[in-house]
């Protein structure tokens, strides 16, 4: 069985057609693939309670990667955050333009759609599937939490609103991708709700780590623009480095809580990723 990481460097999508530019811009943005983190969530899941079907989730999970991709892309615009660097590469829209860099983007959140369509699950699963990707990832997920970043930037929020922002814009994605794993494996709404609520929380971890590493990596170790979050309401600016760290370590302790009331089979299967990244911060802090 091919690994994820093989399947996605071999399934980039190539296009027929004589502008050439289009398809390196594709291949240019999907050279540096990242962590996985969100596909791997999913996978972790199905391979845990339907080893089986851990391949045919395959292009579930691409679609996971490519939907986060385009939001990475446009969150990078000039309009946006004008960024030069994302995951150690130039920025699309700097090797190539900004109209280029909105449209491959507009292509993979499209597309991200279609690989779900086209996957071999039932028609109820994949509706299922597209309308968690389409709930977290749209106007009431990713797209809010982006929307309400960039409108209050020099305007603090309190806490709780920086973290409605942050759990859009992050953790929906996070936990859908979850839930996403427990549909194709058919846990029931029971195994989903909880898997949602886990996500958020791991999401919104997350988004503070990321935070931290923004003030204590040098812009190679992070693989990206580092202290571009000045005007941002990030965790480090409304709490500071040592409260972020104490805010993650609360973070961290009630997502053991929650992992530790999973059944042994979820255990194992969330297992590797929390050990990885649970405690990211005080790693790279």
């Amino acid at each position: 069985m091919q690994s994820f990481e093989d399947y996605f460097k071999n399934s980039i999508p190539k296009v027929e057609t004589f502008y050439t530019d289009y398809n390196r811009a594709i291949e240019h943005i999907l050279s540096a693939s990242g962590k996985l983190f969100r596909p791997k969530l999913l996978l972790s899941i199905v391979k845990a309670y339907e080893p089986l079907l851990l391949e045919s989730s395959y292009p579930v999970a691409m679609a996971v990667e490519l939907f986060h991709t385009y939001s990475l892309i446009h969150d990078d615009l000039p309009a946006m955050d004008n960024a030069p660097l994302r995951r150690g590469i130039a920025t699309l829209h700097t090797v190539f333009d900004e109209a280029t860099a909105v449209l491959i983007g507009d292509a993979f959140n499209t597309y991200s759609f279609e690989l779900i369509a086209n996957s071999p699950f039932r028609e109820d699963v994949k509706i299922k599937l597209i309308k968690l990707l389409a709930q977290n990832g749209g106007i009431g997920g990713m797209v809010l939490g982006q929307a309400i970043d960039l409108a209050f930037e020099n305007t603090p929020l309190t806490l709780e609103q920086a973290e409605s922002l942050h759990i859009n814009k992050t953790a929906k994605l996070i936990a859908a991708s979850l839930v996403m794993g427990a549909v194709i494996a058919g846990l029931g709404k029971e195994i989903e709700d909880k898997l949602y609520q886990f996500g958020l929380d791991l999401g919104l971890l997350f988004q503070v780590q990321d935070d931290i590493i923004d003030v204590t990596l040098s812009e190679a170790e992070a693989g990206k623009p580092i202290g571009n979050d000045g005007d941002k309401n990030s965790f480090i600016n409304l709490l500071g480095l040592e409260k972020s760290v104490e805010y993650a370590d609360t973070l961290a302790k009630k997502i053991e809580g929650e992992f530790e009331k999973f059944d042994p089979k979820l255990q194992n299967a969330l297992k590797g990723l929390l050990e990885k990244y649970l405690y990211r911060h005080r790693q790279e802090s």
